[in-house]
């Protein structure tokens, strides 16, 4: 047995300019190169290299046993999983798309979250779930959600969700090399997204820290995934008449509180763009720990940017209506600013 999770750290090192595709590949490369017990699971992940082609070429590096093809049963390879990370080992699953979770709840909200608080916290549970959500490709309702605050809210549980090729790197290797099962929400949008990633292979993001994108002095956007790039651009082009900070909030639960407090208490005013919908979720969350910590530091009302309270068209007119963009970020700007 070989498997050991290492402290999580964030280094100043070379980085290279790849896509978050290639980003999240070679995290995966670099931790089955690390550690033998970590192993990749999910359907057509092997000769066919992910539907959304991210582990690519990794099933002729490493062969059968260590990227295994399984059969369509998310409750299956889920609960295989699950008693494969309680044995030591470090099982990293593909879930295609997250909306595919609710047949693999079972396992998901009654094993995999609750196992360590079940046995006393005798038991370990290293299990990383990849999976991709949101919006954009004409791929249905069922293709195309973004669940995060549903697996975000469940103690035991951990969610991150990268908005940069970097952050998608350094959190997918914090999340395997964690004792506690983590999800990573991949936003399809961004696959082909560039950016630097650091190169040193012991680069990883800690789990709940957020960063800081864009510094500024007027307003704060909390942003996620594909929202993050957009935020940024978003300011960039109002920068002569709005100075915006944005922060990519990078790890849902845990929450990096603090940094969001600190930039709403600098510029009094706050904007939370995330893609999920706008009602009980992420951006619920978020407003209320701003709301606790920081009330009499608000200027202005907060501002949610969100997908309204409704399933993704498959009509590509009716998904670009419901889907949030930076320009609903520019006015939610313009109405508080």
């Amino acid at each position: 047995m070989t498997a050991h999770a290492e402290p999580e750290r964030e280094l100043e090192t070379e980085t290279e300019t790849m896509t978050v595709r290639e980003a999240i590949r070679q995290a995966l490369r670099e931790e089955l190169d690390r550690d033998e017990d970590v192993y990749l699971v999910g359907e057509d992940i092997g000769r066919f290299g992910g539907v959304l082609e991210v582990t690519g070429d990794l099933w002729e590096e490493f062969g059968d046993e260590r990227v295994r093809d399984t059969p369509i049963s998310e409750a299956g390879f889920m609960g295989a999983a699950t008693g494969a990370a309680a044995t030591g080992t470090r099982p990293v699953v593909e879930l295609m798309f997250s909306d595919f979770a609710g047949v693999s709840m079972e396992q998901i909200m009654n094993q995999m979250a609750k196992m360590r608080y079940m046995f006393g916290g005798k038991a370990e549970m290293p299990v990383t779930v990849r999976t991709t959500e949101g919006g954009g490709m004409g791929a249905a309702s069922q293709h195309s959600g973004t669940i995060h605050t549903w697996i975000a809210h469940f103690p035991g549980l951990k969610a991150v969700a990268p908005g940069t090729a970097a952050a998608a790197k350094g959190l997918t290797k914090a999340a395997i090399r964690s004792n506690d099962p983590v999800f990573v929400f991949e936003n399809k949008m961004i696959y082909e997204q560039q950016g630097a990633v650091p190169t040193d292979e012991d680069f990883t993001v800690p789990i709940g820290e957020a960063a800081i994108e864009r510094e500024g002095d007027d307003v704060t956007v909390v942003a996620t995934q594909r929202l993050v790039g957009e935020s940024v651009q978003t300011a960039e082009s109002i920068a002569d008449d709005v100075d915006v900070e944005v922060i990519d909030a990078r790890s849902l639960y845990p929450l990096d509180t603090e940094t969001i407090v600190e930039s709403v208490e600098k510029t009094g005013r706050l904007i939370v763009a995330d893609e999920s919908p706008l009602s009980y979720g992420t951006h619920a969350e978020i407003v209320a720990r701003v709301q606790e910590e920081a009330f009499f530091s608000l200027d202005a009302p907060i501002q949610r940017v969100g997908t309204p309270d409704t399933h993704m068209p498959f009509s590509p007119p009716l998904e670009q209506e419901v889907l949030p963009s930076g320009e609903d970020v520019r006015e939610a700007i313009e109405r508080v600013a």
